[in-house]
């Protein structure tokens, strides 16, 4: 547990309170009477005093300040505001204005997916319509460079922009974890996509993409290492402060003896290290489960039928709904990849179950085999793939939402092994209330088979349904090892002394005493309680509320990335460096604004 860690307590600053690096970082200085940050601009006092209400303060008023970048140039700044000499910010001219507007489109482009050739078409769509609304003001767009080298380099530009303000936060990070996903796919070659997600004294919680490795180029397990360590390293993230690995669930990740988790944890194993806690369920929890319960292969079957369709049943009426279903999911033109992925949702084939009827009608008038429709082991397959992937789809809807903190998450895992066991009860009692589509087919089937004929085999079920409540505890079982970390954390007031290490017994006492506290921890969420817990007074429950706050939560950033990538694979599969794939990732998946002001400032000839 970490409430009994193997090292010495966590390393929170004691003390919390003004900080001499934030003036001139955030313009603000310490007050000569009482508490709080004063801001050199505008004269506010910020309180109470932490980090992200100051950094708040300075983003909300006072960003045009972002064009004094360099060191020097903070410092003349710094005193000048002391000397109650307030610097206007100039306007922007006509050359950073186009500048700035071209920065922007080209973040646009790469959100949305759209090559770097769009950009031209973007310049002769803004001529055309300020030619008919604004003719005056046509001349505007002459500044503006929107060629496909140009919108290149800025997207290079934004994203050197984003990782530095990563790598400027992540100094403060007090802990931290990594997400692995080696699903991302570009064309015929695999990446793994590595995810931060780090908590800082106020615990503040910001995740984003570390790295993207090529496995074509990283194909063993050291290399992989190697370029994660590389990616910590420049990032200045020490395994010190490693908390928690997640991952797939693929032998690449969690193989018994070559797998990655294995080697990170080897490497993280000294006395400054605190365990790894690793769980390789949350990511892409839907699509490799499927091939744990897909008994008969049907997803193949499937994937026939809707290439068929998608070539010679586009105009059918009956399939609208579902094609758009389809391209919306990864657009008009798809890869087998993608297909295949997209088919491994309990939504789709849930879709595809409910429209059996008219497919059937619809082989059947190209000359395609329908044997499948006439095997009832088959049928009563497909029933229940359909079922338990809707009951997958639902654990996994409530693990895409995020600032919930991993033991909500928790909670959601544990309640569904509990369903587990009783879907594997029901199903040996041959009692289908749960199974509403494997209920139809036996339904239907009764109608055309003797009584006295087998319709349903139990057993073929309750194996999978085994299987995968196995495949649940190894996948968590690290997360019930610190079930009670977890515990005290989402209901500290609840939590009785006498079940928690003596370690922890005198703090948890005094926290379950205080009337304060108490008022604050049902006024405020979670996270905003345990950012104002004093850690000079709460080391230990403090050091566990970072801890706890530094593992994912959900899939969603991981999610936000694949949707991107089989959105957009066909743009993807252009020629593309690395660099520049890594870039569009980093932007399509982020939540922080660029530094505009230091980008323009910061352009040239190499960097437009």
């Amino acid at each position: 547990m970490w409430m009994t860690p193997k090292r010495s307590k966590m390393e929170v600053e004691e003390v919390q309170g003004f900080r001499p690096e934030w003036t001139q970082r955030f313009l603000v200085v310490e007050p000569p009477e009482g508490e709080g940050a004063l801001c050199l601009v505008c004269g506010h006092l910020v309180a109470p005093v932490c980090e992200r209400h100051v950094r708040r303060h300075y983003e909300a008023e006072h960003r045009g300040y972002e064009r004094y970048v360099e060191e020097g140039e903070r410092a003349a700044l710094v005193q000048r505001l002391r000397q109650g000499d307030r610097p206007e910010i100039p306007p922007l001219g006509p050359e950073e204005r186009a500048a700035r507007a071209g920065l922007g489109l080209a973040r646009l482009l790469a959100v949305k997916g759209r090559g770097w050739a769009e950009g031209d078409f973007v310049h002769q769509c803004m001529e055309v319509l300020l030619g008919d609304v604004l003719p005056g003001h046509v001349g505007v767009l002459g500044g503006l460079d929107l060629s496909p080298e140009t919108i290149r380099q800025r997207v290079l530009n934004i994203n050197g922009n984003l990782r530095s303000q990563l790598f400027s936060r992540a100094k403060d990070f007090k802990a931290y974890s990594l997400a692995l996903d080696d699903q991302a796919f570009v064309a015929y070659e695999n990446y793994l996509l590595v995810f931060v997600r780090g908590v800082d004294q106020d615990l503040e919680v910001q995740e984003e993409l570390l790295t993207v490795v090529n496995l074509t180029h990283h194909f063993s397990v050291g290399a992989l290492m190697a370029a994660i360590l590389e990616a910590l390293q420049t990032a200045g993230l020490s395994l010190q402060r490693m908390v928690g690995l997640t991952t797939t669930h693929t032998l690449r990740m969690i193989g018994e003896n070559s797998g990655l988790v294995s080697y990170m944890r080897e490497k993280a194993v000294s006395p400054n290290c605190w365990n790894v806690i690793h769980y390789s369920g949350f990511l892409h929890l839907e699509l490799l489960s499927s091939y744990d319960v897909d008994v008969n292969q049907i997803i193949n079957t499937v994937s026939e039928w809707i290439v068929l369709i998608k070539t010679r049943g586009v105009r059918r009426p009956e399939f609208q709904a579902l094609l758009t279903d389809s391209e919306s999911e990864h657009g008009e033109r798809v890869n087998g990849r993608c297909l295949n992925n997209w088919l491994r949702k309990g939504k789709t084939l849930k879709r595809i179950f409910s429209l059996r009827k008219e497919i059937e009608a619809f082989l059947v008038s190209v000359g395609a085999t329908t044997v499948h429709f006439t095997d009832k082991q088959w049928l009563c397959d497909f029933g229940f793939l359909v079922d338990i992937m809707n009951h997958l789809r639902d654990l996994s809807e409530l693990l895409r939402v995020n600032k919930v903190f991993v033991a909500a998450a928790f909670d959601h895992i544990c309640t569904f092994e509990l369903k587990l066991t009783l879907l594997q009860r029901h199903i040996e009692e041959k009692n289908l209330t749960h199974f509403a589509a494997l209920r139809e087919v036996v339904d239907e089937l009764k109608q055309h088979l003797k009584e006295d004929e087998k319709i349903l085999d139990p057993d073929r079920y309750r194996v999978v349904i085994c299987r995968l409540q196995k495949e649940f505890e190894r996948h968590f079982k690290d997360l019930k090892f610190i079930k009670k970390d977890l515990e005290l954390f989402a209901n500290p007031f609840n939590f009785k002394p006498e079940y928690a290490p003596i370690s922890v017994r005198v703090e948890l006492t005094k926290l379950q005493a205080n009337t304060n506290l108490w008022n604050e921890y049902r006024d405020k969420d979670l996270g905003q309680f345990y950012a104002g817990l004093p850690a000079e007074s709460y080391p230990i429950i403090k050091g566990v509320a970072c801890k706890v706050a530094s593992l994912f939560d959900s899939s969603e950033i991981c999610d936000k990335a694949f949707s991107y990538l089989t959105r957009n694979q066909h743009t993807l599969s252009q020629p593309l460096t690395d660099d520049h794939l890594h870039a569009l990732f980093r932007i399509a998946t982020t939540d922080t604004e660029p530094h505009w002001d230091a980008l323009v400032r910061g352009r040239n000839q190499l960097n437009p």
